[in-house]
């Protein structure tokens, strides 16, 4: 193990919630995706969990309610259980969704939620739980007595959950629900990217408010994996002409540089003090081993100077700031 990885195995405290994380967490969103049959196979999912047991640097695995229809969930218990004793290395969060096909945010909902991930992971208390992507239904109703923030409060006070974070989409919103003051720990995607800054401000008032901040999504769904590019999709669309022009003179400055468009991608995120930790989705080993090579490549600071120079059009980001 390099001395870069190895500064990464010290687990980092999520805000005041009592629950450590690793600096990089294994994203288990296509661990299983029902709907179309694919994902990683049982084995292939096992092989990854057990290098993570086995090398103690990524310990923390990210899933949620509706990942897979919940298969995602059931496969995370599936592998835990074929690991064993090793399995106790390892850290599972989850979280709270809508009901798919009608975006009920109710609190029934919300408990029927908890209620599944407990049944599908085996177990009867989930340390860590995200309400997600509250931008599917409105401020009044997430806000409501009887609405999905209400029933994860009363959640975490009755026990049933440890701790509860926010995950969602635009970043104005999750600072809005930062406000509140019922959320510990905040998931932002694929707005602070090398060539998205969406989210800057969030990650700030978040951190100052001692919230534990997850970055996920540090390749942008795909667009910063390599260079030249191999695919022109950003987040959930395609990337606009003026976002591949910043990819390319970046990619550009590191190809010069000696260092993969990706490495920089992913210790943009790692090497921000706000973060505490990076979600990188993980199927198969061979993800698990590219993600600890990149996160050892040295990096020197001119590279990050040459970045930081490129020019942005923020019109492409997907929070396009006001004024």
């Amino acid at each position: 193990m390099t001395e870069r990885i190895s500064a990464l195995v010290e687990q980092r405290p999520l805000g005041d919630t009592g629950v450590t994380v690793s600096p990089i967490i294994a994203g288990a969103a296509g661990w299983r995706r029902r709907e179309d049959g694919s994902g990683s196979s049982r084995q292939e999912s096992l092989e990854l969990a057990a290098a993570m047991a086995g090398d103690g640097v990524v310990t923390t695995i990210d899933t949620a309610n509706n990942y897979g229809y919940g298969d995602s969930e059931r496969r995370i218990a599936q592998v835990l259980a074929q690991l064993g004793d090793e399995a106790g290395r390892l850290r599972v969060q989850t979280k709270a969704d809508r009901e798919p096909g009608t975006d009920d945010f109710s609190a029934p909902q919300m408990r029927r939620s908890l209620e599944q991930s407990m049944e599908r992971l085996g177990v009867d208390h989930l340390p860590m739980v995200y309400l997600h992507d509250p931008e599917n239904t409105t401020w009044e109703l997430a806000m409501a007595d009887d609405g999905p923030v209400a029933a994860l409060v009363a959640a975490r006070e009755e026990g049933l959950i440890g701790a509860l974070g926010i995950s969602g989409g635009p970043a104005e919103l999750l600072a809005r629900f930062v406000g509140t003051g019922h959320f510990q720990s905040v998931i932002t995607h694929n707005r602070f990217t090398l060539v998205d800054r969406s989210a800057d401000a969030l990650l700030t008032l978040a951190a100052e408010a001692g919230l534990g901040v997850l970055n996920a999504a540090p390749y942008g769904g795909g667009l910063l994996t390599s260079w030249p590019v191999r695919t022109t999709r950003y987040a959930y669309g395609t990337a606009p002409e003026a976002m591949l022009r910043a990819v390319d003179r970046i990619g550009r400055v590191c190809d010069e540089a000696g260092v993969p468009l990706a490495a920089a991608a992913l210790q943009w995120s790692l090497r921000d003090p706000r973060i505490t930790g990076t979600i990188v989705g993980m199927e198969r080993l061979e993800d698990y081993t590219r993600t600890l090579d990149l996160a050892a490549v040295p990096i020197d600071d001119s590279l990050w100077t040459a970045i930081e120079a490129v020019e942005l059009d923020v019109s492409t980001w997907q929070d396009t700031p006001r004024g």
